[in-house]
């Protein structure tokens, strides 16, 4: 795991301002660090280094290949290496070796093959630019998943790329205005969603895509339009769900038989390092799994590592602490209160660099940082409930729109202005004081939702937080969605396409790679192991789903290792007690950044709502800590970048 950062710059301050950029990554790559430049056109590359495969100078970057046409700055892990390597030779491709690195075999591959057919070979989870000296090309890439991240775009028409948005203020003329629709998307759900970042004019790459940009392609600014014209896919999950859901499994012990393999073999790959390994273990059904997996084909106990909380409601250390009795793990954990996360709280800008507010980046830092006392590289069960069905919510949803679809739409839409009617009586007149939130709060979610026209919207609807209708300012005003494949008609599935389109990278995935990164911290996913992935679009919804649980396959395949009743309970989340810490030990903090000085700075919000909705959160009338954390952060990130409004 590394960080990567570029410069089209021919002035003679290039290289000491892509230095500082790369200096701003040092939490990605302590280890090493480099920088090259191309005098004759001014394209510079900068590398931070954390060494987990081959700790020698053989792997240092910026490298450039045998033939020396390709230089490359690369950040991840290509698993499959050593077989590629093995592919290169017997394809006659005649490499002297310098070492063992996987960025040697990549930029190899490359010389024989070219850079896309490279890739669809490849199994791995990286973020990479690629200059091609020849043609005076730059190329832009991101694993399949979007497990690694990758921002460019023109600072001062000076065209910049780096794994993270922190880097670009060393670059000269750098403004960082916000993205008006990208903030209101964050606003409503707590994260940045698809290729326009949180700032004007800075790009996300997609994931499984590749973007060639010339000399003249970079001279001067371009627009997202522009842009995802030339943006191809070399993997594409639209692809991938068509294909899956057109052939599907009917023998499901075959087909879980057929995934156990899989399995075994992505975390194997996974496994390989020159340095110490471990894994994050919650004690649900997915990490459980992958360390499960881990411990048949490790010779030691695995190192696993779980935080707990002292309100038992939301603690699963003792369900983890089991589980590694049970399965012989060396395991840690560690116990955290809201003073834990007050400390953290002044660096979670800094730390995750986007707007980002999902309870469980406290957490997340936490065993990070836990795990880094003691490993390098940890790996983690992300990605099963996305894959295989697992959140409550699916089966919550699919239930209400099969209510609702029957419904004609004059109806709905009286319904909900019923409903709305109701919810405001409720609120001038509360008959609860439940934290659960009172009468008015489930009335208007409820009358929100009877107007969503399809089960994408009410999938935003069910990941956006309580209240954020109230607080948004009506112009600013932005609904994300994903494009559903016609294929996929089910509606499970069709919720599962739009998590792992969406809220998997631009959430999950997000989280993990930033607080991992934070400490020098390497994580890996077994479960999204682009093979996986394929295989697991072939499964039914009914052979996922069952009448109390999903994701029956991962669970049929743990039942080898792990008794039923210590992983048989409700799906709790990795999240802490939010909602009780705003009104207690966070409620100063909370109070200075909802001041109306504060919210004025932020225009996109009605400010004397977002006070409103703070009030009702603090008496206990609502819960409204989703949508109050969602303004939290983006003021907190607002004030450390400098960014205007």
């Amino acid at each position: 795991m590394c960080g990567i950062t570029g410069l089209l710059d021919l002035t003679s301050a290039a290289l000491p301002t892509l230095q500082r950029m790369t200096a701003y990554l040092t939490n990605r790559g302590p280890d090493d660090g480099g920088s090259w430049r191309d005098d004759a056109c001014g394209m510079t590359l900068g590398h931070r280094r954390l060494s987990i495969i081959d700790l020698s100078t053989a792997g240092h970057q910026p490298m450039a290949s045998a033939s020396q046409r390709y230089v490359l700055v690369y950040n991840g892990e290509i698993y499959n290496h050593a077989d590629l390597r093995r592919e290169l030779e017997s394809a006659g491709s005649h490499v002297a070796w310098r070492g063992k690195s996987d960025t040697e075999t990549l930029l190899a591959a490359f010389d024989t093959w070219g850079i896309e057919d490279a890739l669809k070979r490849s199994n791995g989870m990286f973020a990479f630019a690629c200059w091609d000296r020849q043609h005076r090309v730059l190329t832009l890439a991101r694993d399949r998943m979007g497990e690694k991240p990758l921002y460019f775009g023109w600072i001062a028409k000076r065209f910049a790329f780096a794994s993270e948005l922190k880097a670009f203020t060393a670059v000269p003329g750098w403004h960082p205005q916000m993205h008006p629709s990208a903030i209101s998307g964050f606003l409503r759900t707590g994260y940045v969603h698809g290729a326009e970042s949180a700032l004007a004019g800075i790009f996300r790459l997609p994931a499984g895509c590749v973007l060639n940009l010339s000399l003249d392609d970079m001279a001067s600014p371009r627009d997202w339009a522009w842009l995802r014209s030339r943006t191809r896919a070399y993997w594409s999950l639209v692809n991938t769900a068509t294909a899956g859901v057109s052939a599907p499994l009917r023998d499901i012990v075959a087909a879980t038989t057929e995934l156990e393999v899989l399995l075994r073999d992505a975390v194997a790959l996974r496994m390989e390092a020159d340095v110490p390994l471990g894994a994050f273990l919650s004690g649900g059904i997915d990490s459980s799994l992958v360390t499960a997996l881990m411990q048949t084909q490790s010779t030691r106990p695995v190192r696993t590592f779980s935080i707990g909380f002292d309100e038992t409601s939301h603690d699963e250390a003792p369900f983890a602490r089991a589980v590694a009795k049970h399965l012989g793990t060396a395991h840690t954990e560690l116990y955290v209160d809201a003073g834990a996360a007050l400390d953290l709280i002044p660096s979670l800008a800094e730390r995750f660099d986007e707007p980002f507010a999902d309870f469980s980046q406290l957490p997340t830092l936490l065993v990070s940082k836990l795990a880094r006392q003691s490993v390098t590289v940890a790996l983690s069960g992300d990605g099963g409930d996305e894959l295989f069905g697992g959140y409550s919510r699916y089966s919550a949803i699919t239930q209400l729109w099969r209510w609702l679809r029957v419904l004609p739409k004059p109806v709905r839409f009286g319904m909900a202005a019923t409903g709305r009617l109701a919810a405001n009586l409720a609120a001038a007149f509360p008959m609860s004081n439940s934290p659960a939130g009172p009468l008015s709060f489930r009335i208007e979610r409820l009358a929100e939702r009877l107007i969503t026209p399809d089960l994408e919207a009410m999938r935003m609807s069910f990941i956006g937080g309580a209240g954020h209708a109230r607080i948004t300012n009506k112009g600013d005003a932005r609904t994300h969605r994903c494009q559903i494949p016609k294929a996929i008609v089910d509606p499970r599935q069709t919720l599962m396409f739009g998590d792992q389109s969406d809220y998997l990278p631009d959430d999950i995935l997000f989280k993990v790679d930033r607080a991992a990164m934070a400490f020098g911290l390497e994580t890996r996913i077994p479960l999204l192991d682009h093979r996986v992935v394929e295989l697991s679009w072939r499964f039914t919804s009914t052979s996922l789903a069952g009448k109390r649980h999903g994701k029956l396959p991962l669970r049929h395949l743990l039942e080898q290792f792990v008794p039923h009743a210590l992983v048989d309970r409700p799906k709790q989340g990795f999240s802490p007690p939010m909602d009780t810490w705003l009104r207690g030990p966070l409620r100063d903090w909370a109070e200075t950044r909802l001041s109306e000085v504060s919210l004025r700075e932020l225009p996109m919000l009605d400010a004397k709502a977002v006070r409103a909705l703070w009030k009702a959160h603090c008496s206990g009338r609502m819960n409204a800590a989703s949508t109050l954390w969602n303004v939290l952060m983006l003021a907190n990130w607002r004030d450390h970048f400098g960014v205007s409004g």
